[in-house]
């Protein structure tokens, strides 16, 4: 699936089926996680979906 969607996609998680382990994917999503904390923009934001992510619920007042 990363190969198909490389271009919004920061992490590749299906490489752990290739032999990266556990440990170190996860040090590469907390590495990834600091970056974008500390200002780097997210393949979405760059693409200009950054507001437009999914939210699992409702902002404000709900009918």
């Amino acid at each position: 699936m990363y190969e198909r969607m490389v271009e919004d996609m920061d992490i590749n998680c299906g490489d752990i089926l290739a032999g990266v382990t556990v440990e170190e994917k996860g040090r590469e999503i907390f590495d990834e996680i600091l970056a974008v904390a500390s200002g780097k923009r997210s393949k979405s934001e760059e693409l200009g979906y950054g507001d437009n992510e999914f939210v699992p619920w409702q902002v404000g007042a709900v009918m």
